[in-house]
């Protein structure tokens, strides 16, 4: 059997478990990396100074805007290819693949000048005091540039996980994140570069990246060609892939806007306050990035299974990764909670102010973050069943619908502590719509698995 053929077979007729292991654990291995080096630059930083610390919190929410249009393309896409393999159209899944990965491309280079003409306004939007916009701009300045290889990066990586491929997918975060931590200490420290030294660690780290991407494309290990020629822009291809991608991209703009908010809101109670918050929006991006990771695995299982119309391959898909996804959160969850003041303390020379701030912050993220993998999976699922407009609600709730009423409002009565509340009580509401929205969901895959059995009764 060559490697195509077992993609394929891993999509549709592995067992659950095996199949989700394969596909998510690779992928969450390499998010749970590429998260860890999120982690790295800012206790790295962090040893400059809170100003320096602070830089990195404000330019974090711009870089994720530019990446969202990976994910605008790159999920847009893998939702709608895997549901194609499903089905057995290759040729169609082909075409898909080649238009996503060259609009992102297009698309992320255009959003990137845009973004560097008007940058000192940016930063300032995102929150950046007087103090902290030198090192902001200076940051910024190089990883903005660099970002055109991340846009690629998350293309690929939603791409070749929807065809089975999750392997690939983690030896590409896995080899650019190694090489950012080894690189942060030599550029900061040793060749005295301080946060351009940051910037240049990961822009060297997502070039590798896009060359480990590159050699799976020219080696033609991809079930996909990536040609210019294959790109289709007809109403049905950027329907399909828009209907998914835009709900994606507004959550990533989401969760910008919601970090700014911290950011501005920190911002009346110092460096200090920015600082510290954005140590714990790092530590709990990396519970949240390794679970996105393993329900990238369980995405295309869900798609592929919808679109071969096999209903108790995607009941089952659905319960283990529940079940798996929690209990993962409850364990990073309680060691949040629990280790607090410990773990903030590591990404600041003794600023008590930013330790007592980020670690009320993180004890309250952690307990509520052991909602967020059931949430996940469910905002998730719609998306992969090719439901934009319930995908968008309820990946909207979480860093939207839910946190910007909270963040705005709780704060002018609450002070700080509505700032560092502000989160753990969105995940709760969250939580409470997901269960709302799930129900009629597997209403109507019953409804549907019993007319498919009707027409079919051998299937």
């Amino acid at each position: 059997m060559n490697s195509q053929s077992k993609k394929m077979e891993l999509l549709g007729s592995t067992s659950i478990p095996k199949a989700l292991l394969a596909m998510g654990i690779p992928t969450m291995i390499g998010m749970l990396v590429n998260a860890f080096y999120n982690l790295v630059d800012a206790y790295f930083v962090g040893g400059l100074g809170e100003s320096q610390m602070g830089a990195i919190s404000v330019v974090y929410p711009l870089g994720q805007v530019v990446v969202g249009l990976g994910l605008l393309f790159g999920n847009g896409a893998a939702s709608y290819i895997s549901r194609l393999l499903g089905r057995g159209d290759k040729e169609n899944a082909d075409k898909v693949a080649s238009t996503a990965l060259y609009s992102s491309v297009s698309v992320g280079a255009v959003i990137i000048i845009i973004s560097m003409v008007f940058l000192h306004p940016i930063l300032k939007l995102l929150g950046a005091t007087d103090s902290i916009l030198p090192y902001a701009a200076t940051y910024a300045g190089i990883y903005i540039v660099s970002c055109i290889f991340n846009v690629f990066n998350v293309t690929m990586n939603n791409i070749v996980t929807s065809e089975g491929a999750a392997k690939t997918t983690m030896c590409a975060l896995l080899t650019g994140a190694v090489l950012n931590i080894a690189l942060d200490p030599l550029f900061i420290y040793v060749f005295d570069l301080g946060v351009a030294g940051a910037a240049i660690a990961t822009a060297i780290s997502q070039v590798v990246s896009t060359c480990v991407y590159l050699t799976y494309i020219f080696r033609k290990k991809s079930v996909f060609r990536f040609r210019v020629k294959d790109c289709t822009y007809t109403k049905e291809t950027m329907s399909e892939i828009f209907k998914i991608g835009i709900p994606t991209l507004v959550f990533q703009i989401l969760t910008s806007v919601s970090i700014s908010l911290i950011n501005n809101a920190a911002g009346d109670y110092g460096d200090s306050a920015i600082a510290g918050m954005g140590v714990v929006t790092r530590l709990i991006s990396m519970g949240s990035l390794s679970v996105f990771g393993f329900i990238k695995g369980f995405q295309p299982i869900a798609g592929y299974s919808y679109g071969a119309k096999k209903f108790d391959r995607l009941r089952e898909a659905i319960k283990t990764s529940i079940l798996w996804s929690t209990v993962f959160c409850v364990i990073f969850g309680v060691i949040l909670a629990l280790f607090p003041t410990a773990i903030v303390s590591q990404f600041t020379k003794g600023d008590a102010e930013m330790i007592r701030i980020g670690a009320a912050s993180l004890r309250a993220n952690g307990i509520s973050i052991m909602l967020f993998g059931f949430y996940t999976v469910y905002s998730s699922l719609f998306l992969a069943l090719g439901k934009g407009r319930e995908g968008f609600i309820l990946g909207a709730c979480r860093q939207g619908i839910c946190f910007i009423p909270v963040i705005l409002l709780l704060p002018m009565v609450w002070g700080l502590n509505g700032i560092m509340y502000a989160q753990p009580i969105a995940d709760v509401l969250s939580a409470v719509i997901t269960v709302f929205m799930a129900i009629p969901l597997h209403k109507k895959l019953n409804e549907m698995q019993r007319k498919t059995a009707e027409i079919s009764p051998n299937n």
